[in-house]
């Protein structure tokens, strides 16, 4: 079982891609830049958000707040992109295959448009058992493609909590194996991708990720990975906040009738209740948590039907409404 940090990572789960660990582990990304990781990643999204095989540009840019993408970027990341592909080899046993990611993919006037080889579908909509969940609201945070790489590849090793990899397989999961400077020094290579990539995952995720080296003589010949995951806390849903932003609307609504009471003890309480759903309705923002959401709902109705109360017993008309008995 993976080890838990005290990190609280909040999931937004309109942001989320899945991919089956199969799909995954096939090496999609290596070799590719961070906006041709960006592009395959959004291309996923769109699909299992509601079935479409299309997006426009700016929606792309928007999601991981690019604020730059020409006509010719996108050419050239769509022609790597179109080159994908899945490859299973066994050469032990005389056996190896490649399977195309995309059937086509076409860019006019600023409309993505792709179509999935059939082949590969049931990796993105009719996932198996065990997938790996990359929250894109976290990855557009990233800098380096390193950092996205490195990400995935431990989300995809749900369950461990460690893993060993030798120089050679870690620049292989980086695609850098054939840097002359990174075959030189491990050091260089240690700054310029695994220490860049352990820091923006610590800094933005939540895993909490750390490595040993292991030395013959004085030779680094095996990196060991350890990492732990944080326990993930759900977004407010859309029902929460609409409620707390209705009971918010109708109080002010009513403000004059509250601060019209008589009594001045009704009048102060009035106030004190007021001001505490002003504050409530203050908290809505993208940090709000599910959990949160259900208290300060409930808080809320309990604050309105006071406010209700005060009015009745000062003779109006009491007013109540369905979601005061959800």
């Amino acid at each position: 079982m993976g080890r838990r940090n005290d990190i609280k990572q909040l999931t937004d789960y309109t942001n989320l891609v899945k991919k089956s660990n199969e799909l995954s582990m096939a090496e999609l990304n290596y070799g590719l830049s961070l906006n041709q990781m960006q592009l395959l990643a959004f291309a996923i999204y769109s699909t299992q958000q509601n079935g479409k095989t299309e997006f426009k540009k700016h929606e792309f840019q928007e999601k991981f707040m690019i604020e730059q993408y020409r006509t010719e970027d996108a050419y050239k990341d769509s022609a790597v992109i179109m080159g994908l592909k899945v490859s299973i080899k066994d050469l032990e046993r005389d056996y190896f295959r490649f399977t195309n990611i995309f059937g086509e993919m076409i860019y006019n006037k600023g409309l993505f448009q792709f179509e999935w080889n059939s082949k590969i579908i049931p990796h993105i909509l009719e996932l198996k058992e065990k997938y790996v969940i990359t929250d894109l609201k976290v990855a557009s945070y990233f800098k380096s493609r390193f950092s996205w790489r490195l990400y995935e590849y431990l989300k995809a090793h749900y369950g461990y909590w460690l893993i060993k990899l030798s120089k050679n397989e870690i620049m292989l999961l980086f695609s850098v194996e054939n840097r002359k400077t990174y075959q030189k020094s491990t050091a260089q290579f240690k700054r310029g991708v695994l220490d860049i990539a352990i820091k923006e995952i610590n800094e933005l995720t939540e895993l909490e990720v750390r490595y040993e080296e292991e030395k013959k003589g004085n030779k680094i010949v095996n990196f060991i990975i350890h990492w732990s995951s944080g326990i993930q806390k759900s977004k407010a849903t859309e029902n929460q906040i609409h409620l707390i932003r209705e009971i918010h609307s109708e109080v002010e609504n009513k403000i004059f009738e509250y601060l019209s009471l008589v009594e001045i003890k009704d009048l102060e309480e009035a106030r004190k209740n007021i001001m505490r759903i002003k504050e409530i309705n203050s908290c809505i923002n993208e940090d709000l948590t599910s959990e949160k959401g259900k208290e300060l709902v409930w808080e809320s109705k309990v604050l309105y039907k006071k406010l209700q109360t005060l009015l009745t017993s000062n003779g109006e008309e009491p007013v109540y409404y369905n979601w005061l008995d959800d």
